[in-house]
């Protein structure tokens, strides 16, 4: 089946966003954070743990993410793609290519060691997210459940 063409493209050459996101789970739930109010980005919702890449691998992203948000230590070797969501949050913002990775070992239980960007951590039963959340957050959990690999937000 031919793909079909996006009725908003981007303009050419236009930079899209690169962002990692870790999806853990313990017992059943996902680990969400609750973002601080005065956030960049978000603020006073909740969201997966996650960063910018900066000139380097996204696995590797995700990694440094989580040891410098939550204190938590990734192994590499058990990082897998779940999902992407591939999101214009609103006019004029730069296209995103959110990547959502499971991590299937991990060591550490979550601290809050950015205290200006994020207040607590908590583990959530994915089919019942606290209120608010960010929508593309919602949106990667929903499709992880469902076995879907891909969204697209705010395109049209």
């Amino acid at each position: 089946m031919a793909p079909t063409p996006s009725p908003r493209p981007a303009p050419p050459g236009e930079p899209h966003v690169l962002g990692v996101h870790l999806y853990a789970e313990r017992e059943g739930r996902v680990l969400l954070g609750l973002r601080h109010p005065s956030s960049a980005f978000a603020g006073g919702s909740h969201h997966f743990l996650a960063g910018h890449c900066e000139r380097e691998p996204a696995v590797g992203c995700l990694v440094r993410e989580a040891w410098e948000e939550a204190g938590l230590v990734i192994d590499p070797a058990g990082v897998e793609l779940v999902h992407v969501v591939h999101v214009v949050d609103g006019p004029g913002r730069l296209p995103r290519v959110q990547m959502v990775f499971r991590a299937d070992r991990f060591e550490g239980t979550p601290v809050v060691r950015e205290p200006d960007t994020c207040l607590s951590w908590g583990w959530w039963p994915p089919d019942a997210l606290p209120e608010p959340v960010v929508p593309y957050t919602r949106a990667a959990v929903e499709g992880i459940l469902a076995g879907r690999r891909y969204t697209e937000l705010g395109w049209s």
